[in-house]
């Protein structure tokens, strides 16, 4: 077992003048699929580049299988090479196997047992045959059509140039060359990126099924519950990277049960500390110098002053100290999650509705007989890629005209999460256009970085400096902030961690007035609480 595990001991990697990776670890045997997971920039794919040899550590060792897949961003192959030339590689070691073990087969035959370099020939033959096990060879043909088909692209000519597809279909290539090849370690970055729902259900099958190491890099929270032995999170923590035995919803127990001992050790604690210093306090004034004796004090005073004083004196001086001891070693308050800052709920029309449509259409990407919004209205809509679900979303918010009646509650107040976020000002701060957005009382009643949004250092950058990623979190950090009456949220998960988009599931449950959300998301929509509303993507 130890041959074919993957194995990172004290791994430091650090880029310009940011220290990545402090010291990570990491096991994986065979049989363990591990994902790793965290916020965007804690080191998830230098990590699996460190695994694969395709970087160096600055200190730390990695030992790995000498037959090992890493799913790049880009495959090495030039435009002009074809599904077929990608095909060749991926089954080339494969077929090799199978080509000694032809040559063995008549090596064998040919020779008398017994015969000098007999015993050599049966042994290269028993190695080649085990390979030929582990691998699956005889299948391999048949189980790179099956691949392809899987991850949606079994209609493809195998002679198609790479150059010619698109950037989905290269990225699904890659993966069905890995898959058909099947390493004893398999490293996957952002693997469902392109998939659709069948693909990416295929993918788990696939993963499942494999007898070796993959460690993967999801922010995919079904693909994580689907595939996974174990998680590590990376995020910061006292301790280092953790890591959590099962899938992902062992995760979030494991998680939740963490949070609950952390609230209740920090409301034991500060329990504690008020006693302490009422006790310090109330304890000094009874030994102060000077304070006036009660009568019952008075008589036999000199006799037991000083046993008295001395008691008091020794209770005061280990509260002091128990007081010193917790003040500094005490625990933070946990932070809170992300919830919405609401004022008040949205308020309905006379009929009860906070907009209506009727036979809407935007030519050649919606068409909608009825759609009606209640006041508390939670509403999911999906369907496939061009449903146009993006163009209801942006017909509700009124950035997009459109035929047919759209009816508005008066003084109705909408906020759009679009999958591109653009600023006015990019040269403004993230903290000044936090604070001009919302106004300064509200910003200052609600901190930016009480969100858990946007971090510290990257406050003072110019929104225009920002990643795509972060431009959204801002974005959605001003509408959690102050929220309006119809919430539009265009696949409001992307870009999020796990545990982000895990609150943000919880605070859109709760959330004040109407919200709408269109998302590709699997593990969002199979616990969605309200509503459903399904474009079948039929234009006019």
């Amino acid at each position: 077992m130890s041959g074919s595990a993957l194995l990172a001991h004290d791994l430091v990697r650090t880029l310009g003048a940011r220290r990545v990776l402090d010291g990570v670890s990491l096991t994986a045997a065979p049989g363990h699929r591990i994902g790793l997971i965290g916020e965007n920039g804690v080191g998830k794919s230098t990590l699996l580049r460190l695994l694969a040899g395709a970087d160096e550590p600055d200190t730390g060792t990695v030992v790995r299988p000498s037959d090992l897949g890493f799913l790049h961003q880009e495959m090495p192959f030039d435009a002009g090479s074809t599904i077929a030339d990608v095909l060749d590689d991926a089954l080339r070691e494969a077929r090799e196997i199978l080509a000694d073990l032809d040559r063995l087969t008549g090596a064998l035959a040919a020779a008398e047992q017994g015969s000098p370099g007999y015993s050599d020939l049966l042994g290269a033959y028993g190695q080649r045959l085990d390979q030929a096990q582990e691998h699956e060879a005889w299948d391999a043909d048949r189980r790179a059509d099956i691949v392809l088909a899987g991850l949606g692209l079994g209609m493809v000519p195998h002679d198609r140039e790479l150059g010619s597809l698109s950037g989905g279909q290269r990225g699904r290539l890659a993966l069905a060359a890995l898959l058909a090849r099947r390493p004893a370690a398999l490293l996957l970055d952002e693997p469902t990126n392109h998939l659709d729902d069948s693909a990416a259900t295929f993918l788990e099958e696939q993963l499942r099924g494999l007898p070796g190491v993959v460690v993967v890099a999801s922010h995919d929270r079904a693909f994580l519950d689907a595939v996974c032995t174990d998680l590590i999170d990376l995020d910061p923590a006292v301790d280092g990277p953790t890591r959590y035995g099962g899938n992902y919803t062992a995760y979030q127990a494991q998680k939740r049960a963490e949070r609950d001992r952390w609230q209740r050790r920090f409301a034991e604690e500060q329990a504690e500390l008020a006693e302490l210093r009422r006790s310090v306090e109330v304890t000094a004034y009874r030994v102060a110098p000077g304070r006036v004796k009660r009568d019952n004090e008075k008589m036999g005073y000199g006799h037991t002053t000083g046993r008295v004083q001395n008691q008091i004196s020794r209770r005061v001086r280990n509260a002091a100290r128990r007081l010193d001891e917790l003040e500094r070693d005490q625990v933070g308050r946990p932070p809170e999650p992300l919830r919405f800052r609401a004022t008040a709920l949205a308020t309905a029309s006379a009929d009860g509705m906070l907009l209506s449509l009727r036979d809407v259409r935007v030519p050649g990407r919606l068409t909608l007989d009825r759609l009606d919004l209640p006041a508390t209205d939670r509403l999911l809509v999906t369907g496939a890629n061009g449903a146009g679900k993006s163009t209801l979303l942006a017909v509700l918010a009124g950035r997009l005209a459109a035929v047919g009646e759209v009816r508005r509650r008066p003084g109705l107040t909408v906020g759009m999460l679009t999958q591109d976020t653009v600023f006015d000002r990019p040269d403004r701060t993230v903290r000044e256009s936090y604070e001009l957005a919302l106004g300064a009382e509200r910003a200052e009643s609600v901190p930016l970085l009480s969100l858990g949004l946007i971090g510290v250092p990257d406050l003072d950058r110019p929104v225009g400096q920002l990643s795509v990623g972060q431009r959204r979190r801002l974005a959605l950090a001003l509408l959690v902030a102050d929220p309006p009456e119809l919430l539009l949220l265009d696949e409001p998960t992307n870009h999020l961690s796990p545990r982000l988009a895990d609150e943000l599931e919880e605070a859109l449950g709760t959330g004040p007035g109407a919200i709408v959300v269109a998302s590709h998301d699997r593990w969002l929509r199979s616990r969605w609480p309200g509503r459903e509303f399904h474009l079948s993507g039929r234009r006019t």
